[in-house]
């Protein structure tokens, strides 16, 4: 079996940084209400910025395939070529298009060369999925050197033009034109943008690299209920109707196409789940956490900061506070792609020193998903 190298990393935020207050500007105002949750949300989340592939107009500036060849483009330096890849995957939970799969519009928008693709599907695994497909492809020598990247594109899906049926039914039925929160939620929480990475057999001949020791990846989904989803209505047995048995009209007026979050249902499993996971792999592969210089952890609020650690210490996992590296409040919560976003600014900021360790932990709350990544240094 090969080692496997990540030699480079990029990433393409499009626009400029988008602050709190000028949110609404960009996503608009269902029922020409302003939102009554949104601040509080932002409170617990403490994003201050995030950035929107939108103008003001509530207009696309990009597609998610072009933030993707954006990103991927920037990976190419003297020493690697786009036309030399071998193998193109990546993640999305919001591709542009149902048909063709989301990394063959990437494919057409960095016109390369021909080269094998695979597209993971799902939510904020979805990258960490397509890095273990490229990890295991360039690790069994099945090839020499992949690229493997994850994003999002998500701000035209949650703009306010989304509920403008719903709303209108409200005022049909008198009801209160106010957004459901589980709705509303991820309305404050969710950001655009791309991260890409290089894996090739061996290491940059100068600089630095980060080995991939191992991948681990697993869902709880036989024994949790679903909790983030589009395209469907959940009944109270926990079962989901999908979208495509529904009449259009009725697809409209209850919203069954936008992204909704069952928040206690988040609450009482997210944690829980990863640190039990984490404790079977700090078995598994005999991890020291005292070896660990940087824990990545991707957290969709900083809510859940002081939840992780707390469990953490309860269950006998300690990694201190200090050794934690996030960029959550700067670049906001953007789904497949947020692991990459750490990781690049870690690799390309970062004083990095060799043999230092940096473990990965990516939690999704679709049907409770979870990733570990290790890396070091070298």
């Amino acid at each position: 079996m090969n080692k496997v190298y990540i030699t480079a990393i990029s990433k393409f935020l499009p626009n400029k940084p988008v602050s709190n207050d000028e949110m609404e500007n960009y996503l608009g105002i269902v029922a020409n209400k302003a939102s009554r949750s949104r601040n509080i949300i932002l409170r617990k989340n403490k994003i201050h910025t995030r950035y929107y592939a939108l103008n003001k107009n509530g207009e696309s500036t990009h597609t998610n395939a072009q933030i993707c060849a954006l990103a991927i483009k920037k990976l190419a330096h003297k020493h690697f070529q786009l036309n030399q890849m071998e193998l193109l995957a990546g993640g999305t939970s919001t591709p542009d298009l149902l048909i063709p799969s989301h990394v063959s519009m990437v494919q057409g928008e960095l016109k390369a060369n021909a080269t094998e693709i695979i597209s993971a599907s799902g939510s904020c695994n979805a990258g960490m999925q397509a890095l273990k497909f490229a990890f295991l492809s360039v690790k069994s020598g099945n090839t020499q050197n992949a690229i493997s990247f994850g994003s999002e594109k998500v701000s035209s899906w949650i703009h306010a033009r989304n509920y403008k049926k719903e709303s209108e039914h409200w005022k049909n039925m008198e009801k209160k034109p106010i957004l459901a929160f589980e709705k509303d939620f991820l309305r404050w929480m969710l950001s655009d943008g791309a991260g890409a990475t290089l894996l090739q057999n061996k290491a940059n001949p100068k600089g630095i690299s980060l080995e991939i020791n191992w991948m681990e990846i697993k869902s709880f989904s036989n024994e949790l209920p679903t909790c983030m989803y589009a395209g469907g209505k959940k009944l109270s047995n926990e079962e989901m109707i999908p979208w495509r048995d529904f009449q259009t009209d009725e697809l409209s007026k209850n919203s069954y196409l936008s992204l909704r979050q069952d928040v206690e249902l988040l609450g009482d499993h997210i944690v829980n789940k990863g640190s039990d996971f984490m404790k079977d792999i700090i078995v598994k592969y005999k991890l020291d956490l005292d070896d660990i210089s940087y824990f990545l952890p991707h957290l969709s609020s900083e809510y859940f900061r002081e939840e992780i650690y707390k469990d953490f210490i309860k269950k006998g996992i300690n990694i201190p506070p200090e050794k934690w590296f996030t960029n959550l409040t700067k670049v906001g919560n953007v789904g497949s792609a947020s692991a990459y976003l750490m990781l690049e600014e870690l690799f390309n900021e970062m004083p990095l020193k060799k043999g230092e360790k940096i473990l990965l932990l990516v939690p999704e709350s679709a049907r409770f998903s979870y990733t570990f990544c290790l890396f070091t240094v070298v």
